[in-house]
């Protein structure tokens, strides 16, 4: 399954991304992306974006929205 392209990702989606410390191990964390980090369109290993927690790391997927779009 491919990682999302920036053009996928805006500050409200909800993603699961993988920290730094948790590549090798590949532990994903869930939450709503804050900002967007990498500027290119794609990045082999997903785009870096900060959760509104403060968490930061690569976007390995797009968690499925509400029907409703929120």
């Amino acid at each position: 399954m491919p990682v999302p392209k920036r053009s996928e990702l805006r500050p409200g989606v909800r993603v699961q991304i993988v920290e730094k410390q948790n590549q090798r191990s590949g532990k994903l964390t869930e939450g709503v992306v804050a900002r967007i980090l990498t500027s290119s369109p794609t990045h082999p290993h997903g785009i870096k974006v900060m959760l509104e927690d403060g968490k930061v790391g690569r976007v390995q997927a797009i968690v499925n929205q509400d029907p409703t779009g929120f």
